[in-house]
């Protein structure tokens, strides 16, 4: 194997960083190439880094190592986990800096601001409506198909979303893995639970623009008196 002399070591043409071996100069051009090394054998999906190909792997093999350790509920990442623990805290560590309006995910918060800017990037091929989000243009699309894709096996009742059959089942089940830690009832949606916990803080976040009293739910301010009147 040929030993480059060090006054004439190997340099990246991009940022000019040495190396004293080829090996590893050709490592260092993936971070500018982005050539993927670490390939999935079942659906070829491929990665630059080797932890990210195991947590794809995982959607393969239906492994959900990280649990919560108040509902039971598993997950394939480590971020997901922790995402869901906000569920049980009522933490929403992102909040709109226009109307203080928070959320449990990043994503949330900036589908949130396409209401103050007025933007609906998800558009209908075939009517142009827009959207805010891609599920719901998923989900309207389904009018011009006429499809109804998830169908009950217990009653026959279609959704169009997965998740809202997934919701629905457990009218069926009586699942409700959405716990309370504080007085812990438990609730079938998630945003149940949250709507719940305020009654323990005392959170309010809904609030009359005409009279300025506030409501912990949004249907109760939506039923108001003020907001009858204005409508």
């Amino acid at each position: 194997m040929d030993i480059p002399s060090v006054k004439d070591p190997y340099s990246c043409e991009i940022c000019y960083k040495l190396f004293a071996h080829t090996c590893d100069l050709e490592k260092h051009m993936l971070a500018h190439s982005r050539r993927e090394l670490h390939t999935c054998h079942i659906c070829k999906t491929s990665f630059t880094q080797r932890s990210s190909l195991l947590g794809h792997s995982r959607i393969h093999t239906g492994e959900k190592p990280h649990v919560c350790h108040i509902c039971n509920k598993s997950f394939i990442r480590k971020y997901s986990l922790h995402v869901h623990l906000r569920i049980h805290t009522g933490e929403k560590p992102h909040v709109c800096d226009i109307c203080n309006k928070s959320y449990v995910q990043k994503y949330d918060l900036q589908v949130h601001r396409r209401i103050h800017l007025g933007e609906k990037p998800h558009v209908c091929d075939i009517c142009n409506k827009p959207f805010r989000r891609r599920r719901n243009l998923m989900a309207h699309m389904c009018i011009h198909t006429g499809r109804n894709l998830h169908i009950c096996e217990t009653c026959n009742k279609s959704f169009i979303r997965r998740y809202d059959l997934k919701m629905h089942m457990r009218i069926h089940t009586g699942e409700k893995p959405y716990v309370c830690n504080v007085c812990y009832r438990s609730f079938t949606r998630p945003h149940h639970l949250m709507n719940h916990l305020r009654i323990h803080t005392g959170e309010k976040p809904h609030v009359c623009s005409t009279c300025s009293k506030a409501f912990s739910r949004k249907q109760d301010l939506m039923a108001h008196p003020c907001k009858r009147e204005t409508s």
